[in-house]
């Protein structure tokens, strides 16, 4: 028999961005709350001490602050014909593991979605028709606007502390930023960052064109900032170390310099490391939870942790396995479209064109990770989907991230990967390379999609999530319009030597190289139970205390990264759980 633990309010399942948010909101309000995070527990101070974390051997190529698949791990097949088999090796995506998640290693890229895209499928029908949406297409519209949502999109760039330009202030285009966003209330807390030459040199080339470049929005501070919580950022040092690595100059938007250590403070609040939550616990008739049941690692022993309100905030899939695993909600049956969870998983289309020039230093080892120059000419609101015959956009981009060495060596096509020609390729044209990059949209297919594996188990007996995912032709015909306008502004720009990487029409789905860690869909939100498997609130619609924040809320992938959304949303949920869950705790829809 498990252990059962004392009593909570709340009890968060991980301690990332949204674990963060939801433990601090709901903290404030007096509650007593449990977060459960599976991985250790990590802190600037001692884990991103200097010279320490910059290693990019060890965390950059080794990933010594992502998930372990011996520990966790999924299947992965690409149709519903094939038999999917384990992922053994990291190289897509990276979930991160232990306190802060995904959020301390992160590059910083943090984006509002367009109104357009939070109506994405009305707005299709309503301006090209319903004719143009594939058969197996499942896009869906979000379950509010983004007028609603937009005070929680500021709320979360205030805390998290977002550099950039505005290009939207109330409807007023603001010379600099991006004119295609959509509106906001303010500006950014603070301004953008400064660009680095090959940003720069791409924004001449894209402005001689006619198109709007327009600095990155960037979770790198660019000045000294305190936020609401009295966190303090300090102003970045563009050391080059951002992705995959966490920030020992404080500099970074992440749990851990916004939110986590005055989360810590606060008496009501506890959590517990190496302590991976095996499944949510329901009540004898299935309408609410009782709490979870979580594996305490350093015991070695299953524990019952009761609770009032169980929230998930583990990474987007882990979520989806959680729900899956413990029975909430109707399992997605992509044979007759039955069924929510695990329905709409999507993922990420991108592509990118790489340019030589003997005669310039980019100074590569100058850099952050949300760096560069960016234009929305052929985002979602700017595309005619019936003209080019496919639904959805992308932004482009140009900017240095570092300059690594072992991951970061851009080399002109033909060279050989090992031996004396690739030395002397390395000392030719090291920092002599820049790249143009697209950054798009992944629409929602009737088989694309999660469930449990009817094969693996994991160590714990559970099933093992199931991931069946393919590149379908809309997204493939998206890509090939961005090489297309990619080609022509680098071409602009002289390159001694010029290179193109796209997908094809034909391409399968390959897990081995590094694309995004932007997993989203799975346990999507909507306006109806029939057609989605959370609320407007993300609230469970059949479990009114379990609450599921995330990416996998999404209905379909947006053109941009996911962050802001997620934190936009973590915000806008919490708001309905204090001014109206808790006085009067229901289904709010």
């Amino acid at each position: 028999m498990a252990r059962q633990d004392p009593h909570k309010n709340v009890v968060i399942v991980g301690l990332g961005w949204t674990g963060s948010i939801v433990g601090m909101e709901l903290a404030n309000q007096g509650l007593e709350v449990l977060a459960l995070e599976r991985g250790e527990d990590r802190d600037t101070v001692p884990d991103f001490q200097y010279p320490k974390v910059i290693d990019e051997l060890k965390y950059g190529v080794r990933l010594g602050f992502m998930q372990k698949p011996s520990q966790s791990t999924l299947t992965v097949r690409r149709t519903l014909e094939e038999t999917a088999l384990p992922y053994r090796v990291l190289g897509s995506f990276l979930p991160g593991n232990g306190v802060g998640g995904a959020g301390m290693h992160w590059n910083g890229l943090n984006w509002r979605l367009q109104e357009e895209e939070m109506r994405l499928k009305s707005y299709t029908i309503e301006k090209f028709g319903a004719q143009v949406i594939p058969e197996d297409m499942t896009i869906q519209d979000y379950p509010m606007t983004y007028q609603e949502l937009e005070p929680f999109f500021d709320r979360f760039e205030y805390v998290a502390g977002i550099s950039g330009d505005a290009g939207n202030i109330r409807g007023q285009i603001m010379a600099g930023g991006n004119p295609f966003e959509a509106p906001r209330d303010r500006a950014f807390p603070m301004p953008a960052m400064p660009q680095t030459y090959d940003a720069m040199k791409f924004a001449k080339a894209a402005a001689d064109l006619g198109y709007h470049p327009f600095p990155k929005p960037a979770g790198i501070a660019s000045q000294a900032y305190v936020n609401e919580y009295g966190m303090q950022l300090g102003p970045c040092n563009h050391c080059g170390f951002c992705e995959r690595f966490g920030c020992y100059n404080y500099s970074k938007s992440s749990p851990q310099t916004t939110i986590l250590d005055a989360l810590k403070r606060k008496p009501n609040f506890q959590y517990k490391t190496h302590a991976e939550v095996l499944r949510v616990e329901l009540a004898p008739d299935g309408k609410t939870a009782t709490g979870v049941t979580y594996y305490d690692e350093k015991m070695g022993e299953e524990v019952f942790q009761p609770a009032d309100i169980v929230v998930l905030c583990a990474y987007s899939i882990h979520n989806v396995h959680l729900m899956l695993l413990s029975g909430i909600g109707q399992v997605y049956n992509p044979s007759t479209g039955e069924g929510t969870v695990g329905k709409n998983y999507s993922y990420q289309m991108n592509g990118g064109v790489s340019l030589f020039f003997k005669d310039d230093n980019f100074n590569w080892f100058i850099g952050t990770g949300s760096n560069g120059m960016a234009i929305d000419d052929f985002g979602v609101n700017q595309i005619d989907f019936a003209k080019e015959g496919f639904i959805g956009g992308s932004y482009i981009s140009a900017g240095t991230f570092n300059g690594q060495p072992i991951r970061s060596m851009r080399l002109p096509p033909g060279t050989p990967s090992w031996g004396g020609e690739w030395k002397k390729s390395i000392k030719q044209w090291y920092s002599r390379s820049m790249s143009i990059g697209s950054h798009g949209t992944c629409m929602s297919y009737q088989n694309n999609y999660l469930d449990l594996d009817p094969v693996y188990k994991d160590r714990h007996g559970r099933p093992l999530l199931r991931m069946t995912f393919n590149w379908h032709p809309n997204d493939i015909r998206m890509t090939q319009f961005m090489k297309v306008k990619m080609e022509e502004i680098a071409r602009s720009m002289n390159p001694d030597i010029m290179q193109s990487s796209f997908k094809n029409m034909g391409a399968q789905y390959d897990v081995r190289p590094y694309q995004t860690t932007h997993n989203v869909g799975g346990a999507i939100m909507g306006s109806d139970p029939s057609n989605s498997a959370l609320n407007r609130y993300l609230q469970a619609w059949g479990q009114h205390n379990v609450f599921v924040m995330g990416a996998g809320a999404f209905p379909q992938n947006t053109e941009y990264n996911p962050t802001g959304m997620v934190g936009a949303l973590a915000y806008w949920a919490t708001h309905a759980i204090i001014n109206d869950y808790l006085p009067n705790p229901r289904a709010l829809v």
